[in-house]
């Protein structure tokens, strides 16, 4: 009953116009018992996972009063997942979602909470680097975030300077030079890129790369928007790109069946010269079981098409998959939780990973690998940066965009299909 009873006071305060309790600050409290339930995507096996269970561990050794319970749910299926217990009032106190359209659906809501105010409160806000705080309020269209990143990622091309070396081959700086150094691959037998089909989002973000490099950084976003439609010329030539490269050979046989954990360790293996991904990559390029160590592979970014449009130092960037905190559940155990978090995350992440999550740390650059800095530096040189191809999308139209890409890569679908399917998803669900 008492939580009906505080959600019926919540409600009534709402609609006398006060302030939102929400709105009000928590104290960090560590002497209350807590049993923290986690939603995550990344298992516990995983890089991403290893990392936020190895954080809750520690803060768990640390404060006694505190356990936790951690569920894993495949990301094709979280946002289902939230829905189900968004409906039930049954949100976990830490869950993996989405950025962009559907995070916005559950601030509308209220159901999340205002980190901006909470660190504001904790003395922590200069914790999260400005790059992450832009880019997620970006996405989420706030002034305030209402979320946590697990990741500072730039994306690009990656490739095996070995197999560069072997036949001679420049790295590419315009999409030109790609596909010529594409063919020379070709010519001596030696697949030129790989890409998680199965999973689809990686071959979609080929589409995202050549529409941003021909359209500009915010034609996702005005398409989005209704400014302008998924079936534009600049849109249908995109989505060809990824299918003449497809059907060129580019991506090897079968390339909708090899997910992305596959693609990644194909080219690690010298089995493909290059592949799109973002800088999460970094932790199994550094990895000891990375069979061309981490010197044999370098980071290209995407290839120019014109200046003009999209200079070279403009770069697709993401917080990766975001963290949030259901407002319901949210106490001061959960509030000395997020203040352990975020004081230590960016530190232990890079110390023990190799890896950016969009926090400041105080690790030093010169005791970190070649790959790592590369990732750093160019984080830190970018003038402009793009969010992903599904980011501002609504959940019909990215189901479009993702689950057709696949059929655009058999053949069962021309790219003005392609685009067709999008827009009409996106006309559907307003």
């Amino acid at each position: 009953m008492k939580k009906k009873i505080v959600s019926l006071m919540m409600a009534a305060a709402l609609a006398a116009g006060m302030t939102s309790m929400g709105a009000m600050a928590t104290e960090p409290d560590t002497s209350q018992e807590k049993e923290f339930k986690v939603l995550s995507i990344w298992s516990d096996e995983s890089p991403d996972g290893q990392i936020l269970v190895g954080m809750l561990d520690k803060y768990a050794e640390e404060n006694p009063n505190f356990t936790y319970e951690y569920e894993y749910v495949a990301a094709s299926d979280v946002t289902t997942k939230i829905a189900t217990l968004v409906a039930s009032d049954d949100l976990p106190d830490l869950f993996a979602y989405a950025a962009g359209t559907p995070l916005k659906t559950l601030i509308d809501a209220d159901k999340v909470v205002n980190i901006s105010e909470e660190l504001d409160n904790l003395g922590l806000s200069d914790k999260i680097t400005d790059g992450a705080k832009s880019i997620m309020t970006s996405l989420s269209g706030t002034e305030d975030m209402y979320d946590l990143p697990f990741g500072m990622n730039v994306e690009g091309f990656w490739y095996n300077k070995a197999l560069f070396e072997q036949v001679g081959a420049e790295v590419p700086t315009t999409w030109d030079e790609l596909l010529a150094v594409c063919d020379l691959f070709m010519e001596n037998d030696i697949q030129p890129l790989a890409t998680g089909g199965s999973d689809k989002w990686p071959s979609s973000r080929i589409i995202n790369a050549y529409t941003y490099r021909t359209m500009g950084a915010d034609a996702i976003q005005k398409a989005a928007n209704g400014e302008l439609s998924y079936t534009d010329e600049g849109f249908v030539a995109a989505a060809q790109m990824l299918s003449d490269m497809v059907n060129k050979g580019y991506f090897g046989e079968g390339a909708t069946t090899v997910d992305n954990t596959t693609a990644e360790n194909m080219l690690l293996a010298g089995q493909c010269a290059m592949i799109y991904d973002g800088s999460w990559f970094t932790s199994a390029i550094t990895a000891d079981t990375n069979p061309s160590g981490a010197d044999g592979i370098g980071f290209i970014g995407v290839p120019v098409v014109d200046e003009s449009i999209s200079p070279a130092t403009e770069y697709p960037m993401n917080c990766g998959n975001i963290l949030c905190m259901a407002k319901s559940k949210y106490d001061g155990a959960s509030a000395a939780f997020l203040q352990y978090f975020v004081e230590n995350i960016g530190d232990y992440a890079m110390e023990n990973y190799q890896s950016v999550r969009g926090y400041t740390y105080s690790v030093s650059d010169d005791s970190l690998d070649e790959i790592t800095k590369e990732i750093v530096d160019t984080i830190n040189t970018a003038t402009g940066s793009t969010a992903w191809w599904e980011a501002y999308m609504n959940d019909e139209t990215k189901s479009a965009a993702q689950d057709n890409v696949q059929t655009l890569m058999n053949g069962d679908m021309t790219a003005q299909e392609y685009m067709e399917s999008i827009q009409e998803a996106y006309d559907m669900s307003k």
